[in-house]
């Protein structure tokens, strides 16, 4: 059986990268069976108070991300490196109302950073997710309000639509996929986190829609109220079906339209498109996923996409997962195909190592290579 956090169960509004996922540990899989309880067993004092807090409705923590790739391109550096510190959280202020935080700040190691990695070798690819050099963020500042009979959610402040948009429970990069053609769909031009409003509800006991209107120029940089004068947004809606409410982004079918518009000064053209996503966890050990996108293709990343793969769970915390992808650019000839494997070691609830591979055969960029190979090494570590 599963367990999923509260806002998950009722609404759809949290995925696997939000923060009421990253604050429950084993992805919500009940009896989550670890292999050390580092750094718990080394700082009994600090848990200890956060577990305090947390009984007080308040619940928190601090991680860091690492992320080093190598690649045998033709092109560029050869190897990127980055990092993410974070610290997020949740006030449970009212029975049915919440505050969410979440600062980070993002930084490479060296020349590239991982994000922009593929770009570097050739490949029209985000071989990084999230592991750009941006520096100091706020990405998550926003309400959570919900029916008293969890029929409907919705929250509204600093928000991040990737944190339940298009999700399925493979889509951390975090935690899971680290290219963005297994994340948010990358044919789907999500803003970055910025002022929005969302919401969520039920429909009987497995249909659910979720809609959203977001700052389609945000920056988390310096998180600002222009959406209000430039009304330039970032729009959503979003119908699925689930098994159950408490396995809302494990066993999904959704159907997902957007559109974003134009930028203030003209440098990113109006998009729109529709995403297709189905997922469904077999025997709490077997995730299969297919996922499809279509886009005007004029800002986001791929005109045409389609994915596939398969996760498989381990001790209900060790994760293996292998995922392929095929992908069309608007004003680019030909096509790109993605290949990404990665085993997940979970040696406690706040240590996780994930070494990936990932193929690109026929990058987009530099056609004269037919192929481009990325290893890579991630670690989190959480306190």
């Amino acid at each position: 059986m599963l367990v999923a956090p509260a806002a998950a169960q009722t609404s759809g509004l949290s995925g696997p990268s939000s923060v009421e996922a990253d604050l429950t540990p084993g992805d919500g899989l009940t009896d989550p069976q670890f292999r050390s309880d580092f750094p718990r067993n080394i700082a009994p004092g600090w848990f200890g108070w956060k577990d305090g807090l947390a009984e007080k409705g308040f619940r928190f923590n601090l991680d860091y991300l690492a992320l080093g790739q190598w690649s045998n391109s033709n092109l560029g550096e050869g190897q990127a490196g980055g990092g993410i510190a974070r610290f997020y959280g949740s006030w449970q202020a009212t029975d049915n109302g919440s505050l969410t935080f979440k600062a980070e700040h993002r930084h490479a190691y060296g020349n590239v950073a991982p994000q922009f990695f593929g770009f570097d070798g050739g490949a029209l690819a985000i071989t990084g997710t999230a592991f750009n050099d941006n520096g100091p963020l706020l990405t998550n500042l926003f309400w959570t309000q919900r029916a008293e009979d969890k029929s409907w959610t919705l929250q509204f402040g600093q928000i991040d639509v990737t944190d339940f948009l298009d999700v399925y429970g493979l889509v951390s990069p975090y935690t899971s996929f680290q290219n963005l053609a297994f994340n948010t769909n990358p044919t789907i031009n999500a803003p970055n986190p910025g002022l929005g409003i969302a919401g969520g509800a039920k429909f009987g006991e497995n249909f659910y829609v979720v809609a959203s209107l977001a700052d389609a120029d945000a920056d988390p940089n310096s998180p600002s109220l222009d959406v209000f004068s430039d009304g330039k947004l970032f729009k959503s809606l979003e119908f699925g079906y689930t098994s159950d409410f408490g396995r809302i982004y494990f066993d999904n079918i959704h159907l997902t339209v957007w559109e974003s518009d134009e930028s203030a000064d003209g440098t990113r053209p109006k998009d729109r498109g529709a995403a297709f996503s189905a997922s469904w966890f077999i025997d709490n050990k077997w995730a299969p996923f297919l996922r499809v996108g279509a886009s005007d293709g004029t800002a986001a990343l791929y005109k045409r996409s389609v994915s596939t793969g398969l996760g498989y769970y381990f001790r209900n915390t060790d994760l293996a997962g292998i995922g392929l992808n095929w992908a069309e650019a608007n004003g680019i000839p030909g096509s790109q195909k993605t290949m990404e494997a990665f085993y997940r070691f979970s040696i406690s609830p706040g240590l996780q190592i994930t070494p990936s591979l990932q193929y690109i055969e026929n990058p987009l960029l530099d056609p004269s290579q037919s192929s481009i190979t990325l290893v890579g090494l991630r670690a989190r570590v959480v306190f």
